[in-house]
Protein backbone atom coordinates (compact mmCIF):
# COMPACT_ATOMS: atom_id res chain seq x y z
CA UNK A 1 0.00 0.00 0.00
CA UNK A 2 0.93 3.37 -0.48
CA UNK A 3 2.15 5.89 1.94
CA UNK A 4 0.09 8.78 2.74
CA UNK A 5 1.52 11.82 5.12
CA UNK A 6 -0.55 14.82 5.93
CA UNK A 7 0.17 17.83 7.19
CA UNK A 8 -0.96 21.72 7.95
CA UNK A 9 0.97 24.36 7.98
CA UNK A 10 0.59 28.23 8.82
CA UNK A 11 -0.78 30.82 8.11
CA UNK A 12 -4.17 29.25 7.16
CA UNK A 13 -3.79 25.91 8.54
CA UNK A 14 -3.40 24.83 4.86
CA UNK A 15 -3.06 21.08 4.71
CA UNK A 16 -0.53 19.73 2.52
CA UNK A 17 -0.49 15.93 1.15
CA UNK A 18 2.45 13.86 0.74
CA UNK A 19 1.97 10.34 -1.70
CA UNK A 20 4.99 7.75 -1.87
CA UNK A 21 5.63 4.17 -2.88
CA UNK A 22 7.53 2.93 0.10
CA UNK A 23 9.58 0.31 -2.26
CA UNK A 24 10.61 2.77 -5.16
CA UNK A 25 10.40 5.67 -2.95
CA UNK A 26 8.80 7.64 -5.94
CA UNK A 27 6.67 10.14 -4.52
CA UNK A 28 3.95 12.80 -5.35
CA UNK A 29 3.14 16.43 -3.35
CA UNK A 30 -0.42 17.85 -3.79
CA UNK A 31 -0.22 21.44 -2.47
CA UNK A 32 3.06 23.03 -1.60
CA UNK A 33 1.13 25.36 0.35
CA UNK A 34 3.79 27.10 2.62
CA UNK A 35 6.73 26.48 4.75
CA UNK A 36 9.21 25.03 2.29
CA UNK A 37 11.39 23.69 5.22
CA UNK A 38 8.90 21.60 6.67
CA UNK A 39 8.20 19.75 3.32
CA UNK A 40 11.68 19.51 2.29
CA UNK A 41 11.91 17.85 5.56
CA UNK A 42 9.28 15.22 4.86
CA UNK A 43 10.94 14.46 1.62
CA UNK A 44 14.03 13.55 2.78
CA UNK A 45 14.71 10.29 1.03
CA UNK A 46 12.03 10.69 -1.49
CA UNK A 47 11.96 11.32 -4.97
CA UNK A 48 9.52 13.40 -6.02
CA UNK A 49 8.47 13.71 -9.38
CA UNK A 50 5.51 16.17 -9.71
CA UNK A 51 3.92 19.08 -7.47
CA UNK A 52 0.26 18.59 -7.94
CA UNK A 53 -1.70 22.34 -6.91
CA UNK A 54 -5.56 21.75 -6.59
CA UNK A 55 -6.07 25.46 -7.44
CA UNK A 56 -4.23 28.86 -7.44
CA UNK A 57 -4.96 30.80 -4.96
CA UNK A 58 -1.76 31.67 -3.19
CA UNK A 59 -2.10 30.23 0.14
CA UNK A 60 -2.05 26.90 -1.60
CA UNK A 61 1.08 27.58 -3.65
CA UNK A 62 3.63 30.03 -1.55
CA UNK A 63 5.89 26.93 -1.33
CA UNK A 64 6.13 25.98 -4.80
CA UNK A 65 9.14 27.94 -6.28
CA UNK A 66 11.64 26.82 -3.52
CA UNK A 67 9.96 23.08 -3.27
CA UNK A 68 10.44 22.77 -7.16
CA UNK A 69 13.94 24.93 -6.89
CA UNK A 70 15.41 21.90 -4.05
CA UNK A 71 13.76 18.66 -5.97
CA UNK A 72 13.43 19.66 -9.93
CA UNK A 73 9.56 17.97 -9.97
CA UNK A 74 7.30 18.48 -12.39
CA UNK A 75 4.99 21.66 -11.53
CA UNK A 76 1.34 21.60 -12.36
CA UNK A 77 -1.63 22.47 -12.65
CA UNK A 78 -5.08 23.16 -14.86
CA UNK A 79 -4.54 25.62 -17.19
CA UNK A 80 -7.89 27.55 -15.75
CA UNK A 81 -5.58 28.41 -12.98
CA UNK A 82 -2.44 28.92 -14.44
CA UNK A 83 -2.30 32.80 -14.41
CA UNK A 84 -2.91 32.51 -10.88
CA UNK A 85 0.39 30.50 -9.97
CA UNK A 86 3.83 32.27 -8.71
CA UNK A 87 5.58 30.62 -11.83
CA UNK A 88 4.33 29.15 -15.01
CA UNK A 89 3.54 25.40 -14.95
CA UNK A 90 5.84 22.43 -16.74
CA UNK A 91 2.73 20.84 -17.25
CA UNK A 92 -1.37 22.16 -17.23
CA UNK A 93 -3.41 19.10 -16.09
CA UNK A 94 -6.55 18.30 -17.90
CA UNK A 95 -9.43 16.15 -16.58
CA UNK A 96 -8.51 12.35 -16.14
CA UNK A 97 -4.73 13.00 -16.58
CA UNK A 98 -2.87 10.06 -14.70
CA UNK A 99 -0.09 10.42 -12.12
CA UNK A 100 2.28 7.30 -11.56
CA UNK A 101 4.65 6.45 -8.45
CA UNK A 102 5.93 3.19 -7.74
CA UNK A 103 2.40 0.74 -8.92
CA UNK A 104 0.34 3.24 -8.10
CA UNK A 105 -1.78 5.62 -10.29
CA UNK A 106 -3.38 9.29 -8.96
CA UNK A 107 -6.58 10.56 -11.22
CA UNK A 108 -6.90 14.33 -11.56
CA UNK A 109 -10.83 15.23 -11.57
CA UNK A 110 -10.86 18.86 -13.33
CA UNK A 111 -13.57 20.35 -10.48
CA UNK A 112 -14.07 24.00 -11.55
CA UNK A 113 -16.60 26.37 -9.11
CA UNK A 114 -13.73 27.25 -6.02
CA UNK A 115 -11.89 28.72 -9.06
CA UNK A 116 -12.22 27.77 -12.79
CA UNK A 117 -9.07 25.66 -12.61
CA UNK A 118 -9.61 23.80 -9.56
CA UNK A 119 -9.07 19.97 -9.22
CA UNK A 120 -9.11 16.83 -6.83
CA UNK A 121 -7.04 14.13 -7.09
CA UNK A 122 -8.01 10.29 -6.56
CA UNK A 123 -5.97 7.10 -5.87
CA UNK A 124 -8.06 4.22 -4.24
CA UNK A 125 -10.63 5.22 -1.88
CA UNK A 126 -8.86 8.87 -1.07
CA UNK A 127 -9.75 11.71 -2.62
CA UNK A 128 -8.02 14.81 -2.13
CA UNK A 129 -10.27 18.14 -2.79
CA UNK A 130 -8.51 21.01 -1.85
CA UNK A 131 -10.85 24.14 -1.21
CA UNK A 132 -13.26 21.99 -3.70
CA UNK A 133 -15.62 20.28 -0.93
CA UNK A 134 -15.14 20.63 2.94
CA UNK A 135 -16.90 18.83 6.27
CA UNK A 136 -20.44 20.41 5.68
CA UNK A 137 -20.22 21.85 1.85
CA UNK A 138 -18.78 23.08 -0.75
CA UNK A 139 -15.93 25.56 -0.83
CA UNK A 140 -16.19 29.35 -0.91
CA UNK A 141 -17.59 30.78 -4.29
CA UNK A 142 -17.63 34.43 -3.48
CA UNK A 143 -13.92 35.19 -5.43
CA UNK A 144 -13.37 36.23 -8.82
CA UNK A 145 -13.86 33.43 -11.53
CA UNK A 146 -15.99 30.99 -8.40
CA UNK A 147 -19.30 29.98 -8.83
CA UNK A 148 -22.11 28.58 -7.07
CA UNK A 149 -23.83 26.27 -9.58
CA UNK A 150 -20.59 25.32 -10.67
CA UNK A 151 -18.99 23.77 -7.77
CA UNK A 152 -22.08 22.26 -6.84
CA UNK A 153 -22.51 20.85 -10.77
CA UNK A 154 -18.82 19.32 -10.14
CA UNK A 155 -19.35 17.58 -6.97
CA UNK A 156 -22.40 16.29 -8.12
CA UNK A 157 -20.86 14.87 -11.07
CA UNK A 158 -17.51 13.86 -10.21
CA UNK A 159 -17.16 13.72 -6.46
CA UNK A 160 -20.52 12.22 -5.68
CA UNK A 161 -20.75 9.01 -8.19
CA UNK A 162 -17.74 7.64 -5.99
CA UNK A 163 -18.43 5.00 -3.19
CA UNK A 164 -19.93 6.53 0.03
CA UNK A 165 -16.35 5.61 2.07
CA UNK A 166 -14.24 7.87 -0.22
CA UNK A 167 -12.24 9.54 2.29
CA UNK A 168 -12.86 13.35 1.37
CA UNK A 169 -9.10 14.91 2.33
CA UNK A 170 -9.69 18.49 1.88
CA UNK A 171 -7.70 21.89 1.91
CA UNK A 172 -8.08 22.72 5.15
CA UNK A 173 -9.04 20.80 7.85
CA UNK A 174 -10.46 17.46 9.09
CA UNK A 175 -11.27 14.54 6.69
CA UNK A 176 -15.10 13.35 6.30
CA UNK A 177 -16.40 10.57 3.56
CA UNK A 178 -18.32 10.83 0.72
CA UNK A 179 -21.49 9.48 1.93
CA UNK A 180 -21.55 11.86 5.18
CA UNK A 181 -21.29 14.69 2.44
CA UNK A 182 -23.86 13.53 -0.32
CA UNK A 183 -26.75 13.23 2.02
CA UNK A 184 -26.62 17.43 2.94
CA UNK A 185 -26.43 18.40 -0.89
CA UNK A 186 -29.92 19.28 -0.48
CA UNK A 187 -28.90 21.91 2.06
CA UNK A 188 -26.10 23.20 0.66
CA UNK A 189 -28.14 24.23 -2.08
CA UNK A 190 -31.42 26.24 -0.43
CA UNK A 191 -28.31 28.31 1.27
CA UNK A 192 -26.07 28.82 -1.05
CA UNK A 193 -28.96 29.99 -4.18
Amino acid sequence: MFHLRAFAVEPYDNNVYLLSDPESREALLIDAANDPGRILAELEGLSLSHILTTHGHPDHVQAVPEVRRATGAIFSCHHGDAEMMPLKPDLEVKDRDHFQFGPYTLVALHTPGHTPGSLCFLIADHLFTGDTLFPGGPGNTRGQGASFPTIIKSIQSALFPLPDQTRVLPGHGKATTIGAERSQLGTWVRRGW
